[in-house]
């Protein structure tokens, strides 16, 4: 297939006539490498100076500078600033994550500074080049225990190179979209602290509802559930196509809803022989992790809805609570894990050290205080109309992501042109 007017072939494939390619050897004017300040001397920390380690880049930006070191903190170490503007390049552990320096800033051994020769080459426009190609970065690791890019291999890479007024250009555009995506990122972060806040007075009974008065009664959850057998099947016994679905605790761990949507969800199944004479789930169902890495993810629940004719079980590492209709509500008892006294309880019961885990029989002391079923219906509508707000943006977010991704893949090989 031949190569259309106005473009060419080259080893980086196929990119506009005008257009150069160069090695980043060739087009950095510096690398500047990084280090930690002795952390035994205190005194070197109460500095005015920022430094930062990879753990300080997320998404591609620095999103905190939590350490400020002194200038004798600088001298007595391996450190050195990166000037505002020029390119952070995560050179091992987390080896691709990137950012443009937001202010002088001094760094840690898991960076290279890098400075461009700007006549030729802008710092964005390599950001953005290197985000798109963050697989050829991680293809370039060398190392064992540490692994890490050197600034040889990082010298010979090549780069299709435009003029430096598309090069700006580009970076605008691309600069302005990811604008958007941190402004939903913002709006996203707001509207889950505003939800905590609700989650906070309305479950706990420390704001009431217009119109509602009545008295909330104390239960167990031996009480308020029926505790119900689940299946113990290892991920290996799961297929994508099956007789049943099937519920596994990791991926209750990874669900970031406390609802379980059948029709909206992806579920492994399993042969209907390996699961039987357990119990189908029904809408309405709670189904609690039994185990966690961390504190945070003891109790992990999701309510089952929308099951409609799916059959569906819980599984490995699973309790499953079908509730008393009469007492708790159907799309309430998603949120009792957000209630701070459910919470603190789950975490007294838990036993173990590196792994934490609750069992059947100790989950049924645990107690919640409720209001009657009305409140409980009304409170659940409220929470559950942020949830659907959240999840809205959190969608128009991910196609801002598509759409980026996109005109990075178009615009950084010349397939559309700017100027």
């Amino acid at each position: 297939m031949g190569v259309r007017s106005g473009y060419k072939k080259t080893e980086v494939g196929v990119i506009p006539e005008e257009w150069e390619v160069k090695t980043l050897g060739e087009v950095v004017d510096k690398y500047v490498s990084g280090g930690t300040p002795p952390t035994k001397i205190q005194a070197y920390w109460s500095g005015d100076i920022p430094w930062i380690t990879s753990a300080d880049i997320e998404n591609q930006r620095v999103v905190e500078i939590r350490r400020r070191i002194t200038s004798e903190a600088m001298r007595d170490s391996s450190t050195n600033v990166v000037e505002k503007g020029n390119l952070l390049l995560v050179s091992r552990t987390g080896i691709g994550k990137l950012a443009i320096a937001p202010c002088d800033i001094a760094i840690s051994q898991d960076f290279t500074g890098i400075y461009t020769k700007k006549a030729t080459l802008l710092a964005e426009y390599l950001f953005w080049f290197l985000n798109l190609n963050r697989s050829v970065l991680l293809g370039q690791r060398q190392g064992t225990s540490i692994q890490g890019i050197t600034r040889e291999t990082l010298s010979a890479l090549s780069i299709p190179i435009p003029r430096p007024t598309e090069q700006q250009a580009i970076t605008v555009a691309l600069n302005n979209v990811d604008g958007l995506i941190g402004a939903f990122d913002e709006l996203i972060s707001k509207k889950r602290n505003i939800k905590q806040a609700a989650m906070q007075q309305l479950l706990t009974g420390r704001k009431r509802l217009p119109r509602f008065s009545g008295k909330w009664t104390r239960w167990r959850f031996d009480e308020l559930f029926e505790i119900l057998r689940t299946a113990s099947n290892p991920r290996s016994d799961l297929s994508d196509v099956g007789d049943i679905g099937y519920i596994h605790y990791g991926d209750i761990h990874s669900q970031s809803s406390p609802f379980l949507d059948s029709t909206t969800v992806s579920l492994p199944h399993i042969p209907r022989e390996k699961v039987s004479g357990l119990p189908l789930l029904e809408d309405g169902d709670l189904v609690m992790v039994d185990a966690s890495e961390d504190y945070e993810g003891i109790g992990k629940s999701i309510e089952l809805c929308n099951l409609a004719d799916r059959q569906v079980v819980a599984g490995l590492h699973t309790i499953l609570f079908r509730g008393n209709k009469q007492l708790i509500a159907d799309g309430f008892k998603g949120y009792l894990q957000f209630i701070p006294s459910v919470k603190t309880s789950l975490i007294r019961l838990a036993t173990g050290i590196s792994v934490y885990g609750i069992s059947k029989d100790t989950v049924k002391s645990v107690e919640v205080t409720l209001p009657p079923l009305d409140e409980q219906r009304a409170i659940a509508t409220i929470l559950s109309d942020m949830d659907d707000e959240i999840a809205a943006l959190e969608q128009k977010r991910e196609k801002l992501r598509l759409i980026k991704q996109g005109m990075m893949q178009e615009l950084l090989t010349g397939r559309v042109r700017l100027v």
